[in-house]
């Protein structure tokens, strides 16, 4: 790495539509999770011979992301975004993830913007 730390590649406002959440009209209906994904890998050497197979091909890793986040139903969306995680750190290039997933049309009584979790996970 260099002195200042992982290159990173990130991708901001994926668009899945999916079926997760505790309520059953939330599974029944659906609703629109956005998620952001950021991946930090050593780009010095893709930089350098211009070619793709020493990245990430983030159209690629974006198609896997959405296609995670639409598998199975699940209750929670830091399930969803350990789904996400998973999906980045496959990619052998990828050191680190950071995920978030936001669920703007969550199920919550007051006026609101935005819900979202945000994790972090390290290539073990």
């Amino acid at each position: 790495m260099s002195a200042a730390g992982p290159d990173r590649i990130t991708l901001t406002g994926l668009v899945a539509r999916a079926h997760h959440g505790v309520y059953d009209f939330e599974r029944r209906d659906g609703q629109d999770f956005i998620i952001d994904v950021m991946v930090e890998l050593d780009l010095r050497a893709a930089a350098a011979s211009d070619d793709l197979d020493r990245t990430v091909h983030y159209g690629e890793l974006a198609d896997a992301v959405v296609a995670a986040v639409q598998r199975d139903p699940v209750d929670l969306i830091e399930t969803v975004a350990e789904r996400v995680a998973e999906v980045a750190l496959a990619k052998p290039a990828v050191l680190s993830t950071t995920v978030t997933v936001h669920k703007p049309q969550a199920p919550i009584s007051v006026p609101f913007t935005d819900v979202s979790v945000t994790i972090t996970r390290t290539r073990a």
